[in-house]
């Protein structure tokens, strides 16, 4: 057994060590780099381990930074340097974002959509919700329709722009992208960009990227047991890039089949080719990721979602958008994957660390943004949802393990305690994209 029995974090809490967050860690960055060996990982876990028993007496506990120092160490001496690049690079941007949030203003502005959150933001003023009081104010004024029918019409205008965008190159274009980070309202806006299209009679072939995942033994995971999905080596990137190519070659393909009862890949399963006017659709969160579309020139047309919301809290503050994904979210992987609430809360820093990596930064390669925020949603995520922040609030409050789900539950709790409710979702109209989280979409 282990004579490190302890660790303090950054914050200066001493929590237990594990040692499984060190082979996870391994992992992942074995996985980065195209490695897939977990009992590698564990060994070199071991020698970590044993030189942290060796440089420090019981008495003195490691810090997470004196932690990572020997995992370098181990790595490079064993002769693994690109898995030691990855963890170094990972390190290093992890402490670049924590000393971001230290400092908002250092942000790198390149991936913030300045002209797009402006229209937003004007339009939210021109109809009084750009803060919470205003909401407020227009729902208690007996206006909900007038705010759900202003809302889901600024969305759908935005839908039909890219529509028509796609209608003029259609005769060149042979990829559509969709891309954005979780919960940003994707499926619902790709399927109605290719509902309408298809009446018109184009042509769409959807590459479902979920069949590309690896198994799910091939996966990091914490010391909770749950799996790290949030990253775009989740994927067979090499495989998708490969058939993107075939088939935009004029080649017939075979893609593999998940199984996600059992975590397992098959490969060679599903004949997929196109026909000479055919384009490629594509709904992922990776859909910008740029090796999953390296050396393919043919025309694209990449289109980015995400809940632009300009609204204010109480407090001044806008109101975060991963905040308002992180809701959709839970109602959706409750509904869809029996998820319960919590789980989605305390996965989400997985969430949050692979779209700062891998999705976001690509927004601006982008040809179009399109908002999917409904300023009234959140007031339909109030009966929900407040009471089980309010638990999260009281249960973490004092975790040094769950500080990250904590800081959120608090935030979001204030959030919500601060809107006027909306019980009936009735009201949400059937083909609302707010429906791919709260359940009953209807797409004609």
């Amino acid at each position: 057994m282990a004579k490190v029995k302890y660790v303090i974090k950054r914050n200066g809490a001493t929590v237990p060590f594990v040692q499984e967050r060190i082979v996870n860690a391994i992992f992942r960055a074995a996985v980065s780099v195209g490695g897939r060996d977990r009992e590698t990982a564990e060994k070199l876990s071991h020698q970590v381990v044993e030189l942290l028993e060796k440089s420090y007496p019981p008495s003195r506990y490691p810090t997470v930074e004196e932690i990572q120092d020997v995992v370098e160490k181990v790595l490079i001496e064993n002769s693994h340097a690109k898995v030691a690049k990855a963890y170094i690079l990972y390190r290093e941007e992890r402490n670049r974002r924590r000393r971001q949030e230290k400092a908002p203003t250092e942000q790198r502005s390149e991936y913030i959509p300045w002209a797009k959150m402006w229209s937003v933001l004007d339009w939210a003023v021109e109809h009084e919700v750009h803060t919470v009081r205003k909401l407020n104010a227009r729902l208690e004024n007996h206006e909900v329709g007038e705010v759900v029918k202003e809302s889901e019409a600024a969305y759908a205008l935005e839908v039909h722009s890219v529509i028509e965008r796609i209608w003029e190159r259609k005769n060149e274009a042979k990829l559509v992208i969709v891309a954005g980070p979780s919960s940003s309202g994707k499926t619902t806006t790709t399927n109605k960009i290719a509902g309408t299209l298809t009446k018109r009679g184009v042509s769409f072939v959807e590459l479902n990227l979920d069949h590309y995942y690896f198994d799910l033994d091939l996966h990091p995971k914490d010391e909770f047991g749950d799996y790290d999905f949030e990253t775009p080596q989740a994927l067979d990137i090499d495989l998708i890039n490969r058939q993107l190519k075939e088939l935009l070659a004029g080649k017939e393909v075979r893609m593999p089949f998940y199984d996600f009862k059992t975590g397992k890949r098959h490969l060679d399963q599903t004949p997929l080719s196109l026909k000479k006017d055919d384009i490629v659709l594509i709904d992922s969160l990776y859909g910008l990721y740029p090796p999953m579309t390296e050396g393919i020139e043919e025309s694209k047309i990449k289109i980015y979602t995400e809940p632009i919301l300009q609204m204010k809290n109480d407090s001044g503050e806008y109101v975060r958008w991963t905040d308002i994904r992180l809701m959709r979210r839970m109602l959706r992987d409750a509904a869809q994957r029996a998820y319960d609430y919590g789980r989605t809360l305390t996965h989400w820093h997985y969430v949050r660390s692979g779209e700062t990596r891998s999705i976001i930064p690509y927004l601006e390669t982008a040809d179009v943004l399109i908002n999917s925020a409904m300023p009234y949603e959140l007031s339909i995520y109030r009966p929900k949802l407040i009471d089980h922040f309010s638990e999260w609030v009281r249960q973490y409050r004092d975790d040094p393990l769950h500080v990250d789900a904590y800081t959120r539950a608090s935030r979001i709790h204030t959030l919500l305690s601060s809107l006027t409710p909306l019980e009936d979702d009735s009201l949400v109209p059937r083909d609302s994209v707010l429906r791919e989280f709260i359940g009953g979409l209807v797409l004609d």
